[in-house]
Formats: C-alpha cells, sequence, structure tokens
C-alpha cells in the first residue's frame, strides 16, 4: 500500500513552495541590497500610509481651504515616499520585495484555499409546493424580472405571481392575503429590503420562503449560496428543492435579514439630496456627522461591552468577516443564533490612522451578541434597515431570532464562497516539504491521508 496525493494536491504543494521561496527571497534582497537600511525602508512606507489616512480623515472632517490642503496632503505623501526611495537610488529594490512579497501572499493564498471549498448549509430534501405565492419588483436590479422572464417562468412551473408596482407596494399585506387564501409557500424577486419584508411574513405563518436575487445587490441570496447572475436558477427551489432554517435579526420590531446600520451612514442617506447627488451630499454632511456637531450621539450597549459616541454602528443578522477583506460583506452562516456588531469610533486624525491596524485597531469593535441596544441623547433615531430608510424611538433594541425562517433553496447551487485564508506560514512551510505524500487538511493531527492499492 502507498499514499497518494490528493486530487489537486500537487497544484498545492507548488503554490506553497512558491510562497514560501517569494516569501524568503523578499527578505533576502532586502537585508543583502540595503542592510540595515531596510529599516528606514519600512518606516518610510508606513509613515507615509499614516500620513495619507490622517489626511483622510481632516478631508472628511473640514471643508473649504483645510479640506482642499487635506486631498493635497493625502495624495502627495505616498509620492514623497517615491521620491525618497528614488534619491536613494532603492526604488527598484522596494518595487520588487513589493512585487515578490504580493507573489507570496497571492500564492500562499491559493495553497491553503484548497483545504476549503464553496459550503452549501445542509438541508432535507422536499416536496414541490402545492400553492406557490411569489411576489416581483419589475424595477429592482434594472428589471431583472424582465430581463430573465421571471414571472413567465415562475408561472409555468405552477405558482402565482404579483407584480409589485404602483398601487400594489403593500408586500406584507399582499403576502398575508395569499397565506390567508392557502398559499403554502412565499417568495420575492427583488432587492433585500422587500425580501425581509415577506420573510417576516413566513416566518410568522411557518410556511417556506423562496428567494429569488433579482435586486441590485442581494446580499442576503449571496449568503444563502444562490446564484445572483442567473436569478432564474432560484426557481428550481419550486420543482427540486432543500429546505433548512435560518436567523431573523429584529430591531424595534421591524425584521433584517441583513443588517441595520446606525449613525455616519444612515444619517446620510436619509437626507433629501443623497439620491440626485451622492458625493455632494457625502461631503457636505460628513464634517458634521463625524465630528457630532449634527445627528444623535449614539450609546451601544451588547452584553458587558458599552461603546460611547461611535460615528458608525452596523448590526447585523450574525457576524460578517471583518478580517478578510476580499470577502467583506459575507457572513460564513445564518445560523448562528447570534448578532454581529461593528462599531468605529474616530475623533482624530491619530485615531483614523489607527484603522490601518484593522481589526486591532481601538477604535474598532467587533463582536457577537444575542442583543444589541442601541440608545441616543434624542427620542428618535435614523436607522437603515436593509437598504430601507426609517426612524426609530430610541431606545433601539436589536435581537436575533435564530431559526425563525423556512428557507427553501435549488438542491444545486454555488454555495458560499470560503473566507480567504490567513497567512499560516506552519501550514504552508507543512505542504511545500511534501513530496507526493497525501496532504491533511488544515488542523488535522497530521495523520496520513487517503490511501489506495499501488
Amino acid at each position: 500500500m502507498r499514499q497518494v496525493a490528493a486530487p489537486g494536491g500537487a497544484r498545492q504543494r507548488w503554490n506553497a513552495r512558491l510562497a514560501v521561496v517569494a516569501a524568503v527571497g523578499a527578505g533576502v534582497l532586502l537585508l543583502s541590497v540595503a542592510g540595515f537600511r531596510s529599516v528606514a525602508l519600512v518606516a518610510v512606507g508606513v509613515a507615509g500610509l499614516v500620513v495619507s489616512a490622517a489626511a483622510g480623515w481632516w478631508a472628511l472632517t473640514r471643508r473649504g481651504v483645510v479640506r482642499g490642503a487635506a486631498l493635497v496632503l493625502a495624495g502627495a505623501a505616498p509620492l514623497a515616499v517615491l521620491a525618497a526611495y528614488a534619491a536613494a537610488r532603492l526604488l527598484w529594490l522596494v518595487v520588487v520585495s513589493v512585487a515578490l512579497g504580493s507573489l507570496a501572499a497571492v500564492a500562499g493564498r491559493s495553497a491553503l484555499r484548497a483545504d476549503s471549498a464553496p459550503r452549501t448549509a445542509p438541508g432535507r430534501p422536499v416536496p414541490p409546493p402545492g400553492r406557490a405565492f411569489l411576489l416581483m419588483n419589475p424595477r429592482s436590479g434594472g428589471g431583472k424580472v424582465g430581463r430573465f422572464r421571471l414571472k413567465e417562468r415562475a408561472e409555468a412551473l405552477g405558482a402565482e405571481v404579483v407584480l409589485l408596482g404602483p398601487g400594489n407596494w403593500d408586500a406584507a399585506g399582499l403576502a398575508r392575503d395569499a397565506v390567508a387564501r392557502g398559499a403554502d409557500l412565499l417568495g420575492v424577486a427583488g432587492g433585500d429590503g422587500t425580501q425581509a419584508l415577506v420573510a417576516d411574513v413566513a416566518a410568522e405563518h411557518g410556511v417556506p420562503f423562496v428567494v429569488i436575487p433579482a435586486g441590485t445587490r442581494n446580499h442576503f441570496a449571496l449568503d444563502l449560496g444562490l446564484d445572483r447572475e442567473d436569478p432564474s436558477r432560484s426557481l428550481e427551489a419550486l420543482t427540486d428543492g432543500v429546505e433548512f432554517r435560518v436567523d431573523l435579526g429584529r430591531v424595534g420590531g421591524r425584521v433584517f435579514v441583513n443588517n441595520a446600520s446606525f449613525g455616519a451612514y444612515a444619517e446620510v442617506v436619509q437626507s433629501p439630496a443623497y439620491r440626485d447627488d451622492k458625493a455632494g451630499t457625502l461631503l457636505r454632511l460628513l464634517p458634521d456627522v463625524l465630528t457630532h456637531q449634527h445627528g444623535p450621539r449614539l450609546t451601544v450597549g451588547a452584553g458587558a461591552v458599552a461603546l460611547d459616541a461611535p460615528q458608525a454602528v452596523l448590526v447585523s443578522n450574525n457576524p460578517y468577516r471583518v478580517g478578510d477583506r476580499a470577502g467583506l460583506g459575507r457572513r460564513d452562516r445564518l445560523d448562528g443564533g447570534v448578532l454581529g456588531l461593528v462599531g468605529v469610533t474616530v475623533d482624530s486624525a491619530v485615531q483614523a490612522a489607527e484603522l490601518l491596524r484593522g481589526r486591532h485597531a481601538p477604535g474598532l469593535v467587533s463582536l457577537t451578541a444575542g442583543e444589541v441596544v442601541v440608545d441616543a441623547d434624542g427620542p428618535e433615531v435614523r436607522v437603515g434597515v436593509d437598504g430601507e430608510a426609517l426612524t426609530l424611538p430610541t431606545p433601539v433594541r436589536c435581537v436575533s431570532e435564530p431559526g425563525a425562517l423556512r428557507v427553501r433553496v435549488p438542491r444545486h447551487r454555488p454555495g458560499v464562497p470560503p473566507a480567504r485564508p490567513r497567512l499560516d506560514w506552519r501550514r504552508l512551510w507543512e505542504l511545500a516539504a511534501r513530496a507526493g505524500r497525501a496532504l491533511p487538511p488544515a488542523g488535522s493531527s497530521g495523520a496520513a491521508g487517503p490511501s489506495g492499492s499501488g
């Protein structure tokens, strides 16, 4: 008996080897050419980033001449860093070292990504519904309902379809009426705000819910592992579907499937001018909002954690991937029974620069909780709920409702892309050192992999 490499194992090994060689090469090159000056090179680069971040804060919180000067500084700082490298005749060294470091990161993550695959939530096979009722917004997503002939295709499968439009926008009321008439499945082709309204009705009556990603972003569909490029594929849930339960969030009595936002974003998007002039409205309102001269002063409580005067607060139905920049806006699961909380507090240019530390920045709080309470120094607070602008009385209580919604999805679907793996150099070295042997998955005890006859 001999060990054989798992499918894709050779590529995984060579990617790991490339990552290790590129990383070592970058370090050796820096030290051999620049010696101790390499420390100064890194310090100058970091200083440039810090100055740019601080200048960006000034640009967002100031107006007039100060804003203009801050924008100039934000752009000039990286140019000054490059000029310093060029004056020291080491610009080529920095470029090559950064390229090698980037190659090491890309190859390393490619090697580690082979340890995981797109995840699809387990579900139980279910028979087709007897009386499916679907609501469709023909304006969502630039007209996806018409472009993919969703109404015609759904009706061909036996579903009752109602198009939302003038005088017919009460999605929740239409869904309740359909259940009263005997509908045993509800679904929505539209944006996440409409999805949440009808999901609330489906959860209340215990009927399954189908998501058809016909909106602009469709984050809920993304985290369910659905095909957002072709929303018609979601209709397969009516004929060959599986069902499982997911959580819902509730903010001040209103259901959300994705998130509820408080603070700067919620204040700006509710301005009457925002729809027609987004950039101008942001530049006009952000200085007062970020410096607490306009809008509420928020306080947030989540278990033993308390936040005082954060500028931005995001409460999500299960946590988002905060440490994965490539996967921001994605959730690994929707059935964890908790809320995600992200709060940002920045009151100075120094704190703005500290945000470069990512999840380790003192002004950034990321945690999970079963309940989050957001209060303000006024009787009401503006909230963005799944993209819908609302005003709610304070304090606002956000809770998770575990397993509240029965979701029905196609048996065959893309799945949720795995999180971008952390660069684990010990794991990469183990992979690089293996020579044709089976590769145990990350986190295993090192036992041999599958074997076969020789």
